[in-house]
């Protein structure tokens, strides 16, 4: 069965687990030791995504929240103290956006960073689900001199959840979960690193350069793209123009996930692939009955990825945002059995990885820029339901490949929650850690109910569960 596939990035997950401010800052064009000047130029650009982002969080807020379980009791004071020198000593203080000229510097200086802390209780779940939901629809400053952190407590007894909330253009989140394993390394036991990270990373433009013929047989690709996205049936929202998001989250017990990764080793895909495919069962077992003899017929999935492997920067030594998306499409007939239906989609994303086409989606995120200038917020909204139809994405993340060694070996329990924005209804983010998964769903309660979700929990778990 054919696979579309479009806006694919390559995934990069270190292999080191080295503290994250244990090395210099790397000594080339960009990194942490260019200096901002006062009333110059500032020495940051963002790349085509970050600048995308921008334009997202203009319709409504586009963050992301982390939170990982510290296995200590919870003292604000020694908290508090422990952010603001982990930040200062990482040189994530005193940012400045100008985004119109689509740049940035951290200037530095004190940080005032404050937590709020929760209280846990028999109920601290949903808790932190409500915690998250607040902090991915709070607005941060749109430009000039801003703090884009901010971060809570839920606060357990003898252990707590710190949360993180970031505006999402800054970083991906593979440096968040840098950031907070040095910022649990810091309150457990005080240790610091040796110098600031590495925040100026290159733009995606040297990739263009790098890669002309692939750039070229991309963009050849667009056409293909494009008639995919004409068969893609398009999601519906009440009304378009709300980007409210809700948040539920679940997680699979070591043995769940161990018996995910031994099926897509059967099936000769890799996890990712898997949970694609999973998601597309779910949406057609979920959404209303489908004519497959109509024109819009296919269902897809999108997918943010990294393209931190293709810069050749570390997560642990440089701060930033390398994030691309790919996008898949399936007719997804009656019957077709998950191994089938995860190797379609996996022949078609090798395929991507190999010839690089998330160049083209890279050159259609600066097209969509130009474009947007000329429209109103609505119509912004709605052309992404049109043009580029997803019932769902996937955000994965591999903890353990980042945590350092805060208190032991142990990476803790995780949660991550990323926004849906306008390109998709629904936004699962997949992390890892410690043998688990955790699920985050976050969904735009214009497209979705509360019910409705918990539908697609239900379907996703029994999918998994007959993988044992």
């Amino acid at each position: 069965m054919p696979v579309e596939a479009a806006n694919f990035s390559m995934t990069a997950i270190p292999k080191t687990r080295a503290d994250v401010l244990a090395a210099p800052p790397a000594k080339r064009d960009g990194g942490a030791e260019a200096r901002p000047r006062a009333g110059g130029r500032l020495p940051g650009r963002l790349n085509l995504f970050q600048a995308a982002m921008l334009s997202w969080r203009d319709l409504h807020p586009y963050n992301a929240v982390h939170a990982a379980c510290i296995g200590r009791a919870l003292d604000r004071d020694a908290l508090e103290r422990a952010i603001r020198e982990t930040l200062a000593h990482a040189g994530l203080t005193g940012l400045e956006l100008d985004r119109h000229r689509r740049r940035y510097a951290w200037r530095g200086g004190p940080s005032r960073a404050t937590v709020d802390v929760l209280p846990g209780g028999d109920d601290w779940r949903e808790t932190l689900a409500r915690a998250f939901e607040r902090e991915l629809n709070a607005p941060f400053p749109r430009d000039g001199m801003l703090e884009p952190f901010r971060f809570f407590a839920l606060d357990l007894g003898d252990s707590f959840f710190l949360g993180l909330a970031y505006d999402h253009f800054i970083a991906g989140g593979d440096s968040i979960v840098v950031l907070l394993s040095a910022l649990s390394n810091r309150y457990i036991g005080g240790q610091t690193g040796d110098g600031p990270l590495a925040r100026y990373p290159r733009t995606h433009r040297r990739l263009f350069v790098r890669h002309p013929l692939a750039f070229c047989r991309s963009l050849a690709g667009l056409p293909a793209m494009s008639a995919s996205c004409r068969r893609t049936i398009r999601p519906r929202y009440r009304p378009v123009e709300d980007g409210h998001n809700a948040f539920r989250f679940f997680t699979l017990d070591a043995d769940r996930y161990a018996a995910m990764r031994a099926a897509a080793r059967s099936f000769g895909v890799t996890l990712n692939d898997l949970l694609i495919a999973i998601m597309l069962l779910a949406q057609d077992a979920t959404s209303p009955p489908r004519d497959l003899n109509a024109r819009r017929s296919e269902l897809a999935v999108a997918s943010i990825m990294n393209l931190r492997e293709a810069h050749g920067d570390d997560a642990h030594r440089t701060f930033g945002q390398f994030l691309s998306s790919f996008r898949v499409a399936h007719p997804v007939p009656p019957g077709i059995a998950l191994r089938e239906l995860a190797q379609d989609v996996h022949r078609t994303t090798a395929r991507v990885k190999r010839e690089r086409l998330y160049l083209a989606t890279l050159s259609a995120v600066a097209v969509d820029r130009v474009i947007g200038r000329f429209q109103t917020p609505k119509q912004r909204m709605s052309a992404y339901a049109k043009s580029y139809p997803v019932g769902a994405g996937i955000s994965s993340l591999n903890v353990d490949a980042l945590w350092g060694a805060a208190g032991g070996d142990r990476t803790p329990l995780y949660v991550r929650g990323v926004p849906t924005g306008p390109t998709s209804p629904l936004a699962v983010a997949i992390t890892t850690a410690n043998g688990e998964l955790c699920a985050g769903l976050s969904y735009r309660t214009a497209a979705f109910t509360a019910d409705a979700i918990a539908g697609i929990e239900h379907d996703i778990r029994r999918r998994i569960d007959a993988l044992q």
